[in-house]
């Protein structure tokens, strides 16, 4: 019933030149592969051919009792866990591509990518990794989401398999789990950074209640404190809270102290309407600089509330996530969904971890080593955290957000 992965053949080991403007399913290696993975990873129940026929790309069998071609090395497998169908299948397809496109970019040889189909569920997750891990997979890339992720992990862990978990819940790393999302707590670190550089003694967060401004919260006293500053200023509201009485909260506590950078953990009409309520009540601009998490960055209506034209946000590399997007059109005809890059990035780290040659050897991540992926520089933590080379912007009215700083990976675990 298991399919067999996929190992990438040296006829396509070739460089990215493809026109942009041709569609992805008339470019003959990477689109026409990525299909093909999917096709062969992902066709449970299909036939199957032998291990040295056409689905494992090996040495075919000699043809009129000709001499046996040299056996090639038994390979080393990666299991890449995607939301192939579900709510979420919309992004399956362009996150198989991207890592895809890892496995080629970086000249691994002896490797097979191993995709499973999450379905988008727990229940998915759990079925995909217990196939992949029967299947000789000795590192898990994905699955898509913190749930999904908890599934997955158990069994992985029981394995001494690691896993690169697409989610951004920080509270998923940990114990062979790595969180390769952009976090909230490299969100914020990033811009406390800033605002200290910029001479800032106190920030704030202003954000309804739950996980998303939980996890803000213990990121902004956790890099406070690091950074010298006084103790943040935290306010937290039902969702379905008077943003201007929540403001008015948030003035009191600021108190004659003030406060230079003020996170809000809205989006939306409720960010708009946040940050125009703490302007009425006389807290903006130029005394206090709003910011937000790196989710804004995709809302070009933010920017025409005047309270929040310059907010300060977190963002990837601009470069290398131009670069990328670039290479994944030119190969794919069409560009690339956010998370297309973190698909890449974990790809990439896995890739570093397995041994071509001897496949039951146990993975070895680059923990602690500077990688090179498609949103910039980054670097897996023992604690299951990643640590992001974040650059900031300013949002602009009209415009696309605009970077002020450059992008800057901190140079020590929990730095």
């Amino acid at each position: 019933m298991d399919p067999h992965p996929f190992r990438a053949p040296a006829l396509f080991r070739l460089p990215l030149r493809h026109s942009s403007r041709r569609p992805a399913s008339r470019h003959p290696r990477l689109g026409a592969l990525a299909a093909l993975l999917a096709v062969v990873g992902l066709a449970a129940c299909a036939p199957q051919g032998p291990r040295g026929g056409y689905y494992g790309y090996g040495q075919p069998a000699p043809l009129f009792g000709g001499p046996a071609a040299p056996a090639e090395p038994v390979p080393a497998r990666v299991a890449l866990l995607l939301p192939m169908s579900g709510p979420q299948a919309a992004l399956g397809p362009a996150m198989l591509n991207a890592a895809t496109m890892a496995l080629f970019e970086s000249g691994a040889r002896g490797v097979e990518l191993v995709p499973r189909d999450t379905r988008g569920s727990a229940a998915g997750a759990s079925e995909a990794v217990r196939s992949a891990l029967a299947d000789g997979a000795r590192v898990v890339v994905g699955p898509l989401t913190g749930a999904e992720t908890t599934a997955a992990a158990g069994q992985a862990r029981a394995a001494g398999v690691p896993v690169l978990a697409f989610t951004n819940d920080v509270e998923q790393g940990g114990n062979g789990v790595w969180v390769t999302g952009i976090t909230p707590s490299q969100q914020v670190r990033r811009l406390v950074a800033s605002a200290q550089a910029g001479g800032v003694r106190r920030v704030g967060l202003a954000g309804p209640e739950g996980a998303f401004t939980r996890q803000l919260a213990n990121a902004l006293r956790n890099a406070s404190r690091e950074a010298g500053m006084s103790a943040p200023v935290i306010v937290t509201y039902p969702a379905s809270a008077s943003r201007p009485q929540a403001a008015g909260q948030m003035v009191a506590q600021a108190g004659t102290e003030g406060i230079g950078l003020l996170m809000l953990a809205d989006s939306g009409a409720q960010a708009r309407e946040m940050a125009a309520a703490l302007a009425a009540a006389g807290l903006g601009a130029p005394q206090t600089r709003l910011g937000g998490p790196t989710l804004w960055a995709g809302d070009a209506t933010l920017a025409s509330e005047p309270a929040l034209a310059g907010a300060l946000i977190p963002g990837p590399d601009p470069g290398a996530r131009s670069a990328f997007e670039a290479r994944y059109q030119s190969s794919f005809g069409e560009r690339p969904p956010r998370l297309a890059a973190t698909a890449y990035d974990a790809t990439s780290a896995a890739l570093r971890s397995v041994r071509p040659g001897d496949p039951n050897a146990p993975a070895a991540l680059p923990v602690g080593e500077p990688l090179q992926g498609a949103d910039g520089a980054f670097r897996l933590l023992p604690t299951g955290q990643l640590q992001r080379a974040l650059a900031v912007y300013a949002l602009t009215p009209g415009a696309e957000p605009q970077m002020v700083e450059p992008p800057v990976l901190p140079g020590a675990a929990g730095s």
